[in-house]
Parts: structure tokens; C-alpha cells; sequence
């Protein structure tokens, strides 16, 4: 009898630690209509960076939704970079919270003449027109980026979702403006070298951090997956499911056969 106690309280534990909001389905399936083009639909043999905003001109022209990621500067503006540092894509070191707009709009990006824009500009190219999925990055325990990104947010008529491997920063808006569609990023954390201590790591790749952000999608990555906590979410709790990266014609099979949104990158000319 104690045993079937304990299994069933550990089992009901699990179940609360994971549970999703539910209520936003139908939204979120109306917004992701199309395929999202990962950091735009870029394509460095062409001169097309990554977040740039000719890859963004680019997924517009082709219909395809945007996925793009945040960084607050250290003078409070919002950029669209994917990195915590310069060195990949601007070829010079430093982090892109130490540093102003002013600096980092001088870098251009993989050789390219492009620069690092600024979100509103890129809200005022995309215009609604396609929708847009952000990834918020939040290397510090400042949630500045959350302010910051659902003041430029509050006058944008498009259609647009949220998703972080931070989970505090998901709370923030479950907290503040629970209106917008909140998603948690999530891979096998545990089995790659980041900054997070083992512990951290290990609560989000098995999602047991959704008590806190109450997420209404999970975005995870396909190579690793099937997983429990994703199982359970999109079968039983019926929660949309989000896979990234797409690279190849069967990665592309996968995602649209078997989840509800895609993100997939150009690969050669496999799309």
C-alpha cells in the first residue's frame, strides 16, 4: 500500500511539474500556418547572413514564418543576434550584453556587408505580413530583455510567439502579459558543454521547469527526440510541439508528419 502511495505521489509530482497552459491550441495553430525559416532564411553562400535582415526580406518573399533571437545591449536596445559572443559571426571577441548599440551596429556579419539590426526595424519591415517566433536570450538572471521586448511588442498588430530556454524569462510573461503565446526550448542539455550547472540543465531538458512558465507550446529538438515529458505533452495534455533544426528533406518529413511547427535552415538546395 505505501509503495502504491509513493508511486502514485511521485507520479502526480511529475504530472504538475510538466503540466502546460492549455487554453491556446487554437491560436497557436492559426499563427503557424507556414514553416518558420530558422534566423531568417539565410544562406551564407549566397551573402545571406543568419538574422539578418535580407534573410528576413527573403522567408517574407518565399511566405515562410520568421524565427529570430534577442539580446538586450548594454544601453537597453533590443538587437536580433543569436550568439552571447561576436566571435563566430563578426570575427572579433567580446559579449553582446557589455556592449552599446552604437559599437555593435559598426560589425558586419560573416564578412557580409550586412549589420546587426535592431527588433523594430525588423517589426517595421515584417509588418504582420508573416509570423514571427522569437527566442529570447537571457544569459543573466536579468529580465530586462522581457521588459524591454513586450513594450516594442505592445503596438505590433502581427502575429507573434515567444520561447526561451530560460524559464524565468516565460514566468515573466505567464506574470505580466499572459495574453502573448509563451513557448519553453528545450534539447538533451546535459550531453552538451554550456555555461548551466548539471542540475539546471537536466530540469529543462526534461521540461520539469513548466510549473513555472506554464508554457502553451514546447519547442525541442528533433535529433533528440522521442522524449517522455514531450510524449506525454503533445499526446495526453495535447499541447502543439515545436522541432528545430530541419536541415534535410527527411528532417523536413519528420517535422511535418509528426509535430505542429517547424523550424527548419536552408541547407544547400534542399528546400
Amino acid at each position: 500500500m505505501l509503495i502504491a502511495i509513493v508511486i502514485c505521489s511521485v507520479i502526480l509530482f511529475y504530472v504538475f511539474m510538466v503540466f502546460p497552459r492549455r487554453t491556446e491550441k487554437k491560436r497557436i495553430l492559426n499563427i503557424s500556418t507556414s514553416m518558420f525559416a530558422h534566423r531568417g532564411y539565410h544562406d551564407i553562400g549566397h551573402r545571406i547572413p543568419e538574422n539578418s535582415m535580407t534573410a528576413f526580406r527573403a522567408a517574407m518573399q518565399r511566405g515562410y514564418g520568421i524565427e529570430l533571437d534577442l539580446h538586450l545591449t548594454r544601453d537597453g536596445q533590443l538587437i536580433v543576434f543569436h550568439d552571447d559572443t561576436l566571435e563566430r559571426l563578426c570575427g572579433r571577441p567580446g559579449k553582446v550584453e557589455d556592449l552599446t548599440y552604437d559599437e555593435l551596429k559598426t560589425l558586419c556579419l560573416l564578412g557580409t556587408s550586412e549589420r546587426i539590426p535592431l527588433f523594430g526595424d525588423v517589426l517595421d519591415t515584417v509588418n504582420g505580413r508573416v509570423p514571427l517566433l522569437i527566442e529570447l536570450k537571457i544569459p543573466t538572471s536579468s529580465l530586462r530583455i522581457c521588459e524591454e521586448t513586450y513594450r516594442i511588442l505592445k503596438p505590433y498588430s502581427g502575429n507573434y510567439m515567444i520561447q526561451s530556454f530560460n524559464t524565468m524569462g516565460l514566468r515573466w510573461f505567464r506574470l505580466h502579459a499572459p495574453h502573448i503565446l509563451r513557448g519553453q526550448l528545450a534539447e538533451h542539455l546535459t550531453a552538451r558543454e554550456c555555461r548551466e550547472a548539471w542540475l539546471l540543465k537536466f530540469i529543462v531538458q526534461n521540461l520539469f521547469c513548466n510549473f513555472l512558465g506554464r508554457p502553451d507550446f514546447i519547442s525541442y529538438r528533433l535529433s533528440d527526440l522521442p522524449h517522455l515529458s514531450v510524449l506525454l505533452l503533445k499526446y495526453i495534455f495535447r499541447i502543439p510541439i515545436a522541432v528545430w533544426t530541419l536541415t534535410t528533406n527527411e528532417d523536413l518529413k519528420k517535422g511535418m508528419s509528426g509535430y505542429h511547427i517547424q523550424i527548419f535552415e536552408k541547407h544547400g538546395e534542399n528546400y
